[in-house]
């Protein structure tokens, strides 16, 4: 859980997934839809060079909020739904259990 707070203490990678959610109307294409973002649209949507998108996105995959997927030379990226909802359902109960807590020591 401490790898996935990491990788949302960051504004560029909180935008990522935030364009992601929508992909279509933050993108353009419609192709992206089906097929996710490639990290060159997200790279120039964001304005950083390649190298630091590919950081930024690798940090969003090992949290296991991005998934890939290679054809060609080119690499897609789209959301992982099941994995963000387990993560935010999963910070919700420690957050309401330490509200809990919290409140029991008063």
């Amino acid at each position: 859980m401490l790898d996935q707070c990491k990788a949302l203490a960051n504004d560029t990678r909180l935008r990522i997934l935030e364009w992601l959610k929508d992909p279509a109307a933050n993108f353009g294409c419609p192709e992206v839809v089906e097929l996710g973002v490639c990290a060159g649209l997200i790279q120039r949507k964001a304005g950083t060079s390649a190298s630091t998108m590919s950081a930024h996105l690798a940090v969003l995959q090992r949290a296991g909020f991005l998934t890939a997927t290679r054809r060609g030379q080119w690499i897609y990226y789209r959301r992982d739904e099941d994995r963000i909802r387990a993560f935010t359902e999963h910070l919700n109960q420690v957050l309401v259990h330490a509200s809990a807590t919290t409140q029991k020591g008063r």
